[in-house]
């Protein structure tokens, strides 16, 4: 399997990863009893999952346009190669 191979199988399996961080990121909080102590550490867990998740995909879908850029061979933009989702909305 050659470089280029290679690279594709990454960015089939970046997909792939994106796909599995949607669903993570779509799940329902659920909780049991609201009056439980603990409920409300445990929302916020969740959200923060899910935040996270979010940012991910965003930056493996950031990253996986990047490289199919490059194989093919096409100029990208210097500032939008290579940073996460967020340092790209600090600006």
């Amino acid at each position: 399997m050659n470089t280029k191979e290679q690279k594709n199988s990454i960015i089939r399996a970046g997909y792939k990863a994106v796909q599995e961080l949607i669903k993570v990121a779509e799940e329902e909080i659920i909780v049991e009893d609201a009056a439980d102590e603990l409920a409300a550490d445990r929302l916020k867990n969740a959200a923060a999952t899910k935040k996270l998740a979010i940012f991910d995909a965003f930056e493996i879908l950031n990253r996986i346009e990047s490289e199919k850029a490059m194989l093919e061979n096409k100029p990208q933009d210097k500032e939008k190669a290579f940073s996460g989702f967020a340092e790209k909305r600090s600006k």
